[in-house]
């Protein structure tokens, strides 16, 4: 059993996270500036205040007094959700924040939420070749995936800086609770409508699934891995989508019949990441 801090505890992917730790034993203590979930106790944090984060990493009275490793999952999720200015400050000074206040505390195991949207989204300028992976240029095209570019940047960094430190990043595609498979159908009308991130999703329990696993990866050092699911939201073909949408990008591998563009090899491989839950099973 670990000591986890979880930020963004109560946001859509941290509500997930939670559940998973918590069913497999860990100690979890939230961290958001939300309303809490019933049934879960957490402590309200301002991330932009250097301070508090600080003090938090160090331990809340009557909450938790060790912190073993850190899952950083709060932000303002995505451009357009505050003016872009706000996503840009808050986003960039809570993850230094975080960042800072871990190394203080000495907490060497990390595993953030990075984004799939430095992968070039919403694709206006087509991907180099499909299916996208990690190892391309960063091409963030908003201040919401610049701000995600810079932190692992910033990552790389501090990992530098210290060689007992392991920081993770997972750049998770779009994320999707069971209730909401119902539209998926419904995207079949027009392939466009979901071109912006390859067709892709990320089952909120899938990506619980990868937080767990980035934390129990050994190397030291930084990484970074796409995590999505292994299908696409569409029931056309991948190849069928990729040579109608993308007709002048490369297919650099033979693809699945709803195999994933974003790939997920990498997860796989060096994780043990493998996505347990589709939408064709729920609609």
């Amino acid at each position: 059993m670990a000591s986890i801090v979880v930020t963004g505890s109560q946001g859509k992917l941290g509500r997930a996270v939670v559940e998973r730790l918590l069913a497999e034993g860990h100690a979890v203590h939230g961290l958001d500036s939300q309303p809490a979930t019933p049934g879960f106790g957490y402590t309200r944090i301002d991330l932009t205040d250097a301070g508090q984060v600080l003090d938090a990493m160090f331990g809340v009275q009557d909450r938790y007094d060790t912190v073993d490793a850190l899952v950083h999952l709060a932000a303002i999720p995505a451009p357009g959700q505050a003016s872009d200015v706000a996503v840009f400050h808050n986003n960039m000074l809570a993850t230094f924040n975080v960042f800072q206040a871990a190394r203080r505390a000495g907490v060497t195991n990390v595993v953030y939420a990075s984004s799939e949207t430095v992968l070039g989204l919403p694709f206006e300028t087509p991907p180099p070749y499909i299916p996208v992976d990690e190892e391309y240029d960063a091409r963030p095209e908003s201040n919401y995936s610049l701000v995600k570019h810079l932190e692992e940047q910033m990552a790389i960094q501090l990992c530098r800086w210290d060689p007992e430190l392991k920081i993770v990043a997972l750049r998770f595609s779009n994320v999707i609770y069971a209730e909401e498979y119902s539209v998926f159908p419904a995207f079949d009308a027009d392939p466009k409508a979901r071109r912006w991130n390859l067709w892709g999703y990320i089952d909120a329990r899938d990506g619980a699934q990868a937080v767990v696993r980035a934390l129990a990866y050994e190397p030291r050092g930084f990484d970074r891995f796409i995590i999505a699911n292994a299908d696409t939201v569409m029931s056309r073909s991948s190849a069928d989508l990729a040579a109608a949408e993308f007709p002048d990008v490369p297919v650099v591998k033979e693809l699945g019949e709803h195999e994933t563009m974003l790939s997920i090899d990498k997860a796989r491989r060096l994780l043990g990441y493998e996505p347990e839950f589709t939408w064709r099973d729920a609609v």
